[in-house]
């Protein structure tokens, strides 16, 4: 869920055979005998798989009973898989939200374009099929941002199209602590240039026409917005690199400094946007938060501490996949054929408060 084609984190693979040697188990007696349970991958934390027992068993109806376990797995795990419910409508997929996590949220001070689907589900980034988007958690350039997000696979690409995940917690402790401490100190920074014609405009991310309403807004938000002489927008935050979970107490890398920065997109796409913009009217870039530039081989290693983190899954029609959004971090694969996966969020967290 971006506004930028980046690069792959890697296909599914022998998905079959690394399935293969995961143990199922049905677990527990009442609500929990109706479900069993595994891990995908061997040597992985997530995803949690969650598959039906018997058959007939209405996902929400066992969501609503089994809420304590989903949140236990879900906090171990920071993703579970729901499949091969009978999941037939976008309103099982609401119900299953609003059984487990509450009300959904608007998509506000949007950074990728997406259809509104119905109430507040909302399609996955409507980006060309070829473009592969970057790991990232969702809104973590944002001071607030939701603790749940929400995957349903409508339809199933023919070939690729996974939404490939990061243990977020895993990402920090593969970054060298030297790099650690060096954004722990510095924080990061993102630049945002809103070019007429190119990408989302600021009436459309701001939800508003009025220059005044986004300047409150950036005001409230901690967001420094400058109108340039040609009438366009920048805008700059300063943000935390690294949080602590509100419910584990744990350490995560959240951030979008990778995922902006224009080195992490793909050399074609990098190589014209360099050719059309000086590096500061770039439509979106990161930095150290006092504006230094964060040295490429730091956003390399950074892109390696997630790759070596992901696992990739594909789709099948009617999957549901949950996300504690700060303990994984998710993308898109390239693919080929029509592809649905509708998205929802949930659980507003005012999370950056101090980072100025």
């Amino acid at each position: 869920m971006s506004d930028s084609s980046q690069e792959s984190t890697g296909a599914a693979g022998s998905w079959a055979s690394r399935r293969k040697s995961t143990v199922r188990k049905a677990v527990g007696t009442g609500h929990e005998s109706l479900i069993q349970s595994s891990l995908w991958e061997g040597g992985k934390t997530l995803p949690f798989v969650i598959q039906p027992a018997l058959s007939g068993v209405d996902l929400a109806a066992w969501a609503g009973r089994g809420r304590d376990f989903i949140e236990t797995s879900l906090m171990k795990h920071g993703a579970i898989l729901f499949r091969g419910f009978k999941l037939g409508a976008l309103a099982d997929f609401e119900s299953f939200i609003g059984a487990v996590s509450g009300e959904l949220l608007e998509y506000k001070e949007r950074s990728s374009p997406r259809s509104q689907v119905q109430g507040r589900v909302y399609t996955s980034t409507d980006h060309p099929p070829d473009q592969r988007i970057f790991l990232h958690n969702e809104n973590s350039y944002q001071r607030s941002w939701p603790l749940r997000i929400f995957f349903y696979c409508a339809t199933a690409p023919d070939e690729g199209g996974e939404t490939p995940i990061a243990d977020c917690r895993g990402v920090y402790k593969r970054i060298n602590p030297s790099i650690r401490d060096r954004f722990q100190e510095k924080k990061w920074m993102y630049v945002r240039n809103f070019h007429k014609g190119f990408g989302l405009d600021w009436q459309t991310v701001f939800q508003t026409t009025d220059r005044s309403e986004v300047e409150e807004h950036c005001g409230k938000r901690g967001i420094a917005a400058e109108w340039l002489p040609d009438g366009r927008l920048r805008t700059r935050a300063i943000r935390n690199a690294i949080s602590r979970h509100p419910r584990t107490g744990e350490f995560v890398w959240f951030n979008h400094a990778t995922f902006f920065n224009v080195t992490t997109l793909e050399a074609s796409v990098r190589q014209a946007l360099l050719r059309e913009f000086q590096e500061e009217d770039l439509p979106t870039n990161t930095y150290y938060g006092d504006g230094s530039r964060i040295e490429p081989e730091v956003l390399e290693h950074l892109r390696e501490a997630y790759r070596q983190e992901t696992v990739s899954f594909p789709w099948k029609q009617g999957d549901l996949m949950m996300l504690d959004n700060m303990l994984a971090a998710h993308g898109r694969g390239a693919y080929a054929g029509p592809r649905k996966i509708v998205v929802a969020m949930s659980e507003l967290y005012e999370g950056d408060a101090t980072a100025e």
